[in-house]
């Protein structure tokens, strides 16, 4: 992660009424907090998608820029001692300093630290600092942390980086089987049928038509991943295959990050994130589990259900160093109800 600093207090108690600004910025949506310095919550928004590649770092910030000025304004400041920022797209170091640069530039804040979206989920689900999470949603990654500040991560930018999984990834495999099940190319799988079956269709010659020509919006594409599942679900053993080997990917990642971190031989929560593992369908579910009884036995695996922004949060207090009642007061707002 990327850290800026200028002028920062010492102690937690010190400095603006707003200690922390966290913002977790994912591709969907973006929520930011602001806390104080006693841990209470004052001011929250949520704002649109993160997506500097599509459009780029300045317009992204805008976009953010907009729920922080919401936020500042619920809470009654104009400023924080600390930006604590888990953003979207910051999978490269070179990436987490022009992003950290970009946030430091609006002035939020006396210190900024930027940070992939993954440890926010992370801090979302441990008590201390100390763990990994692996977070399977429109894409795949992992990463993990120790108190001393050491971390594992990897750069989760597609095939190029070996990733392997993923709600896209997912689509685009089970329609790659099922079209070649249709033409006679591959096995039979029910996905031939289940698939174009989702929109409507009768064929998957129907359905590459449809999403070649953009009849279906690619946007679309991520409404297969639930009947990939499905599918799975109802026995068919390639679409089983593909959930078989998405589980072997989470407990592959786990297993890595674990021993980078010297962890594999300790008892260490293992976070399972983002909406394909936390939906929690039996098969992935169970697998994961069972592969990593094997890999990392001492791993403790469970799913994350706490807000991604608490673990922005919860991140910059530890950058503070603030008091464990401080984080606490902080993890309660977000896990009432």
């Amino acid at each position: 992660m990327t850290s800026t600093e200028t002028g920062a207090g010492t102690a937690a108690g010190s400095g603006p009424a707003g200690l922390v600004l966290a913002i977790d910025a994912g591709n969907s949506k973006t929520d930011v907090a602001v806390v104080a310095a006693d841990g209470t919550v004052t001011g929250t928004a949520r704002g649109g998608g993160f997506r500097p590649p599509a459009v780029g770092v300045e317009t992204a910030v805008d976009a953010v820029a907009d729920a922080v000025r919401r936020a500042f304004a619920e809470a009654g400041v104009t400023s924080v001692r600390h930006v604590s920022a888990c953003l979207a797209n910051a999978d490269l170091p070179v990436e987490e300093e022009q992003l950290a640069a970009a946030l430091h530039a609006r002035a939020w804040g006396a210190g900024v630290e930027v940070r992939n979206d993954t440890f926010a989920i992370l801090r979302a689900g441990i008590a201390e600092p100390r763990g990994v999470a692996v977070v399977c949603g429109a894409g795949i990654n992992c990463v993990g942390m120790r108190p001393d500040g050491r971390t594992a991560r990897f750069p989760a930018i597609g095939r190029i980086s070996g990733d392997w999984g993923g709600g896209w990834g997912l689509a685009e495999e089970a329609l790659w089987h099922a079209a070649r099940a249709e033409d006679g190319r591959g096995g039979d799988t029910a996905l031939a049928r289940t698939l174009p079956a989702h929109f409507g269709l009768d064929s998957m010659y129907a359905l590459i038509e449809a999403l070649h020509l953009e009849h279906i919006p690619n946007a679309r594409r991520h409404e297969l991943t639930p009947v990939l599942f499905a599918t799975a679900a109802d026995g068919d053993p390639v679409a089983r295959g593909l959930v078989d080997r998405l589980a072997d990917e989470v407990a592959a990642m786990a297993t890595v990050a674990l021993t980078r971190l010297g962890l594999l031989a300790e008892e260490t929560p293992v976070l399972l994130g983002g909406s394909i593992l936390a939906a929690r369908h039996p098969l992935l579910d169970d697998r994961v589990h069972e592969v990593l009884a094997v890999r990392a036995p001492k791993a403790v695996p469970r799913v994350v259900t706490a807000p991604p922004v608490l673990g922005a949060a919860l991140l910059g207090l530890d950058h503070v160093r603030a008091a464990g009642e401080i984080h606490a007061r902080v993890r309660a707002f977000y896990e009432r109800g």
